[in-house]
């Protein structure tokens, strides 16, 4: 009986020191999982933190700069700085117009040649006619007038087609006198800005009596100011009609590519028609 309590007994013990070694365990690893977590929650911390400030310096960055263009803005003048600036607007303004119109100019001009040579020979003028009709651009419009005259013969055809290239081309240059005039005048806004601002200076100088820092520091702000704008408006405006200017000239190119090809299927339908 004896030897049954003590065997009891040191079961009892031995179970309570393992389930003691595994609480001290769990306890262990709870307490390393707190502490890694921590670690990962401290070093997401500044992750978040910089997250959250790069849009707000950011933000900070437009705010000073608005700011800053802004009192630029009032220190060269408002009167000159808005004038020159409203050219630029109006300058803009017609350029994206040029640009639209002669975008939708562009013509597949091979594809037209071709439903033309075929509507001339399976229908005649009055197909290929229709086919112009159908077809955008000044390319096309070429097409009819020439076509149109047809019966009046192949020499009032090439007559016509050379007449209404020019009026086409007329209407693919329009605007661009006004766009030439915003680009002179917008750096000329900024010179006047410029005389003015140095007449002010001169000025505050013979008030004051004496050649100094403060006094000319302010008309020469002015003068620099206006005259930095109009250039800087000159300059963009200025790539804007070389832009328009180079597209220009490819669609002419086309048109008169074109119109060599008109009267060349004109002639041999003319043949065609005479046999």
């Amino acid at each position: 009986m004896k030897n049954v309590f003590v065997t009891l007994t040191v079961m009892a013990m031995l179970m309570f020191s393992s389930n003691a070694v595994m609480a001290q365990e769990a306890q262990a690893a709870t307490e390393d999982n707190q502490t890694t977590e921590q670690v990962a929650q401290e070093a997401a911390a500044p992750v978040v933190e910089a997250q959250e400030v790069a849009p707000a310096e950011e933000e900070g960055g437009m705010v000073a700069l608005h700011k800053t263009l802004k009192t630029k803005f009032i220190e060269g003048g408002a009167g000159f700085m808005a004038a020159t600036l409203l050219c630029l607007v109006f300058g803009l303004a017609l350029c994206i117009e040029r640009i639209i119109y002669l975008s939708l100019s562009k013509t597949n001009t091979k594809a037209l040649l071709e439903n033309v040579e075929k509507a001339l020979k399976n229908g005649g003028i009055e197909a290929a006619l229709d086919v112009c009709r159908n077809t955008r651009g000044p390319v096309a419009s070429i097409f009819y007038q020439g076509l149109s005259r047809y019966n009046e013969g192949v020499d009032v055809v090439e007559k016509t087609v050379a007449s209404y290239g020019g009026v086409q081309m007329g209407l693919l240059e329009k605007n661009l006198s006004w766009i030439s005039l915003f680009i002179s005048i917008a750096p000329s806004l900024g010179f006047l800005g410029t005389i003015i601002g140095m007449i002010a200076a001169f000025d505050k100088i013979q008030q004051v009596g004496d050649i100094s820092a403060t006094v000319v520091a302010g008309g020469i702000k002015v003068a620099l100011l206006t005259t930095l704008l109009g250039l800087v408006i000159a300059i963009i405006l200025q790539l804007f009609y070389n832009y328009i200017l180079s597209l220009i000239e490819g669609l002419v190119n086309e048109m008169e590519d074109s119109s060599i090809s008109l009267l060349d299927l004109v002639v041999e339908y003319d043949a065609a028609q005479k046999k």
